[in-house]
């Protein structure tokens, strides 16, 4: 297996006033290809200042982030963007959609921003539909859509770039219990068919969907287990 994300030594140091905080204090670890972990740790513990830069959204203070063998850390605003566009899938708790926006339009955008040709980016949205259950559902709204059907047009649209990692942070957050479970289960579907999922969730129960919990408190990683 190759590692997909390398982080080596990573420490984020935010200025407060004439103080420093540091949020992350020498993070280590890798994700191979296919794996499905889970971010774990209570508010403050520092994994989402973690996601922040797995997802290219903020640069270490120092370290090395690899994201697909590219090496993170030095690139500019344009750069990141453009890795963001190309590597990532991103899924939100507030699933992130527009709402005056058909779904599969929602779907087609980071193919936009790529400048694919239109009749590339319907079908290939289309099909990412389709693998998350919502094939004849295209021309919907999301005010015409449940949470849990919102959230898959959100994953569709993580998946339509065929990115080298989909990043989900708190991705039940907004749904109750059943619909957070077939939620969970869909992700588990894609996991099995060799997508890289990285998730961070403060909730037990969708970590257990996860292959490998790694958990953070004050900024450092202490506990890394698998199974």
């Amino acid at each position: 297996m190759s590692n997909v994300i390398a982080l080596t030594d990573i420490r984020r140091v935010f200025a407060m006033g004439d103080q420093e905080f540091a949020a992350l204090k020498g993070v280590s670890f890798a994700v191979d290809a296919g794996e499905f972990v889970a971010i774990m740790g209570a508010s403050g513990s520092g994994k989402s200042t973690c996601m922040n830069i797995l997802g290219c959204l903020d640069l270490p203070t120092s370290g090395s982030y690899l994201l697909d063998n590219l090496d993170v850390a030095g690139m500019n605003t344009d750069q990141l963007a453009d890795i963001r566009n190309r590597k990532l899938g991103f899924v939100f708790q507030g699933f992130n959609l527009l709402p005056r926006t058909p779904a599969v339009e929602n779907v087609e955008l980071p193919l936009v921003y790529a400048k694919l040709h239109a009749k590339e980016r319907r079908q290939r949205a289309v099909v990412a539909m389709e693998q998350v259950g919502l094939a004849g559902k295209e021309m919907n709204h999301p005010s015409q859509l449940s949470g849990g059907q919102q959230q898959r047009v959100a994953i569709a649209r993580a998946l339509v770039n065929s990115p080298a990692v989909i990043l989900a942070d708190e991705p039940t957050g907004n749904l109750d219990s059943a619909t957070s479970e077939e939620i969970m289960s869909l992700f588990t579907d894609l996991n099995r068919k060799g997508i890289t999922i990285i998730m961070v969730t403060h909730e037990a129960d969708v970590a257990a969907y996860a292959g490998r919990r790694i958990t953070f408190r004050d900024g450092c990683i202490i506990g890394d287990s698998k199974g």
